[in-house]
């Protein structure tokens, strides 16, 4: 029998969408990577959710995150650690009851209103994996060599993700082929990661630092609605998960410490893309 489904909720909002990225250089190498094919959302705000514009219509798009993994610094602001940088760029995101620093007027209702069912979030899951499964292929093979200090992390998901689609599939749930939003992210990754290093680690950071935060709020709401609470490897970390979290800003400033200003604020200015991207993800939850 497969569980019964329930209700859930979305959040607020994004004023603006993101734009596409100039040429920049990055790691050595001059790129150019356009915007992404079609508006998508993120993440990293405590459920935020974006409005989409292009095409016939404006569709709101739900994303989700927390301020949990979000702290206030001013971007370009030499000698902090880059990573409050890039924190203080995703808290701007987040609505003003979301955090004290958000910049974004609530347009939504909260999470605990989505009406979530299962074969929507089973679409989430496995776009998710497949972009999972991306971003450790990517850091793995270390086209770009500093990568390789992103391996073995902790926070690495493909596999919990594979557990707990087995267990739908025990339950008696046929698991869906990757979708649109999945392989489109996907995509995205491999070309940002051989041409526009600084932006890849951007995707990798926000993609990570959210799961974590928002992801798990969200997560749990799924939970008590429609699997009778039941908790998913996906949400579930071996060892101390802020020792993890903390281990991966050492090294993200370390990277980062190399930069020039230049690269920092480019990789601070492919937020908005991350939050889009992740977002188009989540919409399978309550859509």
């Amino acid at each position: 029998m497969a569980p019964a489904a329930a209700s859930l909720s979305a959040p607020h909002a994004l004023a603006r969408l993101a734009s596409s990225s100039p040429g920049r250089k990055g790691g050595g190498l001059s790129v150019h990577v356009g915007a992404p094919p079609r508006p998508v959302a993120s993440l990293a705000a405590a459920a935020v959710v974006v409005p989409r514009g292009w095409g016939s219509g404006r569709r709101m798009v739900a994303a989700a995150a927390t301020a949990a993994e979000m702290a206030p610094a001013a971007s370009g602001e030499e000698g902090k650690p880059f990573v409050e940088e890039m924190r203080a760029v995703a808290m701007r995101l987040h609505t003003k009851d979301q955090a004290k620093e958000g910049e974004k007027e609530s347009q939504a209702p909260p999470v605990a209103k989505w009406e979530p069912s299962v074969d929507g979030y089973l679409r989430f899951l496995v776009d998710s994996k497949l972009v999972f499964e991306t971003l450790e292929a990517i850091v793995d093979r270390a086209a770009v060599p500093w990568y390789a200090e992103f391996k073995n992390t902790g926070l690495e998901r493909s596999e919990q993700l594979k557990k707990d689609l087995e267990w739908f599939k025990e339950q008696g749930h046929t698991i869906p082929e990757p979708s649109a939003p999945g392989t489109t992210y996907a995509s995205y990754l491999e070309v940002l990661a051989e041409k526009d290093p600084q932006a890849f680690i951007c995707h990798f950071y926000n993609v990570y630092f959210a799961h974590t935060a928002g992801g798990r709020m969200i997560g749990k709401k799924v939970s008590e609605k429609i699997l009778n609470k039941k908790e998913l490897e996906f949400y579930k970390w071996e060892g101390n998960l802020s020792q993890l979290l903390q281990n991966v800003r050492n090294k993200l400033n370390q990277v980062a410490s190399s930069w020039t200003r230049e690269e920092k604020d480019h990789c601070l200015d492919e937020t908005e893309k991350s939050f889009l991207y992740s977002g188009d993800l989540l919409r399978h939850i309550f859509t």
